[in-house]
């Protein structure tokens, strides 16, 4: 048997949509990740909670963590501002406890404005970040002092529903300013390499549930992405996606880290022209731009099947005609 763990020296999670959803964990998320026997490292691009907050959440729902297992974008950003500051510089923070945090305990010293020279700006998502705040930033930031951020998502999940990111608050300051941050969360590299680094690890896989973050980041970081269908992107995302954000493997939930994943299998039929891919008792057919369900299968098989073809065809995404029943 042949699993997704097998030759691996750490399993990187993401957290919303892959180990819980909200205050709940996610349906067998707890006891596929006891099971691992490589260390597991927490990759958040939420800059409003320590690492110490997150890792207590976890232990909460039933998922023994330490701090040190978390890595968040503000530890990310940490060598990002060390090339433009040194312990005790004034740093001009946006954002709240997470970014705070890790600034004093490098010995920087936390500034909120423009008065107060700060040498860099750092930016990350709170909730109570308001126009003060971005209006402070711009002060600083017209001086040409270097500017991070701790990530660029669009939007953050509220129990009221999305809401507005740290990528919004970052825009209108990109916008006052005329420049672009440096980023450290995913999709970037820097939070990949801190958490490699973290474990002394030379291989890894990122377990994520969002194409533009979390396979993204992985395949930027040149590490295997393995995209679990408990959150946000589904089969007519992923099909549909450029390559840089195209997955080296699909599972339906956690349960299939520990399972034999089933090998694609590739035929060419002469006689039309067809190409068939098969995973499991799944088989999909394409023929030029066409790509049509041949056979479903169980859990993420069909879809394994269906992206190996949107893949290795001349055609982009944009060009194929896909059965619409490859993308339910």
């Amino acid at each position: 048997m042949t699993t997704l763990l097998d030759g691996v020296d750490a399993v990187l999670f993401d957290l919303d949509g892959v180990v819980y959803a909200g205050p709940a964990a996610i349906p067998h998320a707890v006891e596929s990740i006891a099971a691992i026997a490589q260390p597991v490292l927490y990759l958040t691009n939420n800059a409003s909670r320590t690492d110490a907050q997150v890792a207590a959440h976890l232990s909460e729902l039933g998922i023994a963590t330490t701090p040190e297992q978390v890595v968040t974008s503000p530890q990310a950003a940490m060598p990002l501002i060390a090339k433009h500051a040194k312990p005790g510089d004034p740093i001009l923070v946006v954002g709240g406890d997470g970014i705070t945090v890790e600034l004093e305990a490098r010995g920087y010293r936390v500034v909120r404005t423009a008065a107060e020279h700060p040498v860099a700006v750092i930016q990350g998502f709170a909730p109570h970040v308001g126009w003060k705040d971005l209006a402070e930033a711009t002060y600083a930031l017209h001086t040409g002092i270097p500017w991070v951020a701790t990530n660029m998502d669009w939007t953050i999940p509220q129990a009221g529903g999305i809401a507005p990111g740290n990528g919004t608050l970052v825009s209108a300051v990109h916008t006052a300013v005329g420049r672009m941050p440096e980023v450290a969360g995913k999709p970037e590299v820097p939070i990949f390499t801190a958490a490699m680094e973290r474990v002394g690890a030379a291989t890894a896989i990122m377990v994520g549930d969002r194409l533009d973050t979390d396979i993204r980041g992985a395949n930027r970081a040149g590490i295997p992405s393995v995209l679990v269908l408990t959150g946000i992107d589904q089969a007519r995302t992923v099909l549909t996606a450029i390559a840089e954000d195209r997955p080296t493997h699909v599972i339906a939930d956690l349960r299939e880290l520990h399972t034999d994943y089933p090998e694609t299998r590739e035929t060419f039929e002469r006689s039309t022209g067809a190409t068939y891919a098969e995973a499991g008792r799944a088989a999909v057919r394409r023929l030029g731009a066409e790509l049509t369900l041949v056979r479903a299968g169980e859990g993420a098989d069909t879809l394994r099947a269906a992206l190996h073809l949107v893949a290795s065809s001349e055609f982009g995404p944009a060009a194929m005609r896909i059965d619409p029943a490859l993308l339910a």
